[in-house]
């Protein structure tokens, strides 16, 4: 999250791909809601909107374990295209748990989303930050990126975000200096060694990965782009000793091919985020695709313990 200006703040800012007219409607629009709102393995059903000063949107959010959570958002401003002030989180017999404002505003052919959650009290803030960790919450905008991108290009791709208190030639650092890269490299419980290195464009890293399961893995790293200190762009596939492309034991119709982009973004205060895109490259099967989307919520829980050793190393 980018820095708040007060202490009973919390603010969230991304930059969309996407004219600001479909962030609006993805953002406003009840049958482009439901395919995003909320975190990853969350639905949402309405049963009501109105979209005007006094309005309100009542919905239920079913939860992947089958919890429901009524939901009450009551609009103050609606600006088209523009700006969104709205309470959150009321219910019938609850109050609103925070006050919502939001702009988009067109910036260098992106969309810029600058949201700002405002609580009672500071504590009430630091509450409420640490439940959003807790639940994924900000998943919730990884979701509006993949849903923005598929209504423009048909693409399915995995987004997924993370802030580290640090600067950015360190975080770049620990992605592209080898030494640094295996410590924190992979999900929780797993360990990493290289066989082979060579971190340069066009060059190719051969390692060796061991689960926490005792079961191993091997995998190639190929280089597409390395721009210090906001931008890296690399090939990775699983491959057996040899480096020999082939499909991983847990998904044998896993694509063979996954292009990552990692764009470093300053956010300010000491802290950088991890904006990442996941996506098939080259040729793949529909069922192969089928299997990329049908484990999101895999991917979003491995690169979570991945993130959360980086954050250890940091």
């Amino acid at each position: 999250m980018a820095k708040a200006k007060k202490d009973n703040e919390l603010r969230l800012v991304r930059a969309f791909s996407a004219p600001v007219e479909l962030v609006w409607d993805a953002f406003t629009q009840v049958n482009h809601q439901e395919h995003w709102w909320g975190p990853r393995g969350f639905t949402i059903t309405t049963k009501s909107k109105e979209l005007k000063p006094g309005g309100q949107w009542i919905y239920t959010m079913h939860g992947p374990d089958g919890v429901d959570y009524p939901n009450i958002a009551t609009y103050h401003v609606v600006e088209e295209y523009s700006k969104l002030v709205y309470d959150h989180g009321a219910t019938e017999n609850t109050p609103p748990l925070f006050r919502v404002t939001v702009t988009f505003e067109e910036f260098k052919g992106k969309t810029v989303m600058d949201m700002t959650m405002t609580l009672e009290t500071p504590e009430a803030a630091r509450e409420i930050e640490r439940f959003i960790k807790q639940a994924s919450g900000n998943s919730t905008w990884d979701r509006l990126g993949e849903y923005l991108e598929g209504e423009q290009t048909k693409k399915d791709v995995f987004i997924i975000n993370r802030s580290f208190k640090t600067d950015l030639d360190t975080m770049f650092e620990l992605w592209t200096n080898p030494e640094h890269f295996l410590k924190w490299m992979g999900p929780t419980g797993s360990s990493m060694e290289f066989l082979s290195v060579n971190v340069k464009v066009g060059g190719q890293s051969h390692y060796h990965m061991k689960n926490a399961d005792g079961s191993t893995m091997y995998g190639l790293i190929e280089y597409r782009e390395i721009s210090p200190p906001d931008k890296l762009v690399y090939m990775q596939c699983f491959s057996d000793e040899n480096k020999n492309i082939c499909k991983p034991p847990f998904a044998p119709t896993w694509p063979d091919k996954m292009l990552t982009t990692i764009h470093f973004i300053d956010e300010g205060d000491g802290y950088v985020r991890v904006a990442l895109q996941w996506e098939v490259e080259g040729d793949a099967t529909d069922e192969e695709r089928k299997t990329f989307y049908g484990a999101k919520d895999g991917m979003t829980g491995g690169w979570t313990g991945s993130f959360d050793k980086l954050e250890e190393c940091l």
